[in-house]
């Protein structure tokens, strides 16, 4: 969500889909509302961008994609990481290679980014993919990657207590979980969902944590299930990739 005038945006509390499970290691109970995506850091090559080497915004995942290929690199998976504001510029606190290149956001305005508790989704220089309340959040010098974004879906194996069942307020939206086996698992609705109907499927694959990351601009790209957006106008892309053949 692109913020242009934050105390303008409103709250959405509820949204009602459901999304596709989609990962490396395939699911029983995968759930085709769902685009769903699971990785384990520690084998994948997983990174957060945001600019390239002009320090030029990517923006689109098109546009990371082509310089990927440029560098021999294929991507393998991407989804929008998080919300920016009108420059395109994180939100909230940003990661890059262990450089920090916008500060934790620890303000209180309306909108879906300051529904408390909001969070941050972190990678440590271990390949340990983490997710912590904004409140909570250390920076222990170990932190390879970080977006922080909000709300919170899940917090310590419970639902946002801000979100209602059959609320009528729905979009498209997309978050990141840890699994149980420590994997992160991203998900986009392909349709639109209230909030407590999202988060609770988060809570159905085993997440004790889950970060919303935004909505209706989502995009994920997932070409081994057929899903292939590439448009977009982001700040933070998030993304895995393998070298070209």
């Amino acid at each position: 969500m692109k913020i242009v005038n934050r105390f303008r945006i409103f709250i959405v509390l509820v949204l009602p889909v459901t999304i596709f499970f989609i990962s490396a290691s395939k699911h029983e109970n995968d759930d085709d509302r769902f685009i769903t995506y699971e990785v384990n850091p520690r084998k994948s090559d997983l990174r957060l961008y945001w600019k390239n080497d002009s320090n030029t915004n990517f923006r689109s995942i098109q546009n990371l994609k082509s310089w990927l290929e440029n560098h021999h690199q294929t991507l393998v998976f991407a989804m929008n990481a998080g919300m920016y504001k009108q420059d395109n510029s994180p939100l909230g606190l940003y990661v890059e290679n262990k450089k920090r290149f916008s500060p934790l956001n620890k303000a209180s305005a309306n909108g879906n980014f300051y529904l408390k508790p909001n969070g941050v989704f972190y990678i440590t220089t271990d390949n340990i993919p983490i997710i912590s309340e904004t409140a909570k959040f250390v920076d222990n010098g170990k932190i390879k990657y970080a977006t922080q974004s909000g709300p919170m879906l899940v917090i310590d194996g419970k639902i946002h207590p801000a979100f209602k069942q059959g609320s009528m307020n729905v979009n498209i939206r997309n978050g990141v979980g840890i699994l149980p086996n420590n994997d992160a698992v991203f998900i986009m609705s392909k349709k639109e969902i209230n909030f407590y109907d999202f988060a609770a499927y988060f809570l159905s694959l085993g997440c004790k944590n889950a970060l919303y990351l935004d909505g209706f601009v989502s995009r994920t790209y997932l070409p081994e299930k057929n899903w292939a957006q590439t448009g977009g106008d982001f700040g933070v892309i998030i993304g895995v990739t393998k070298p070209s053949n």
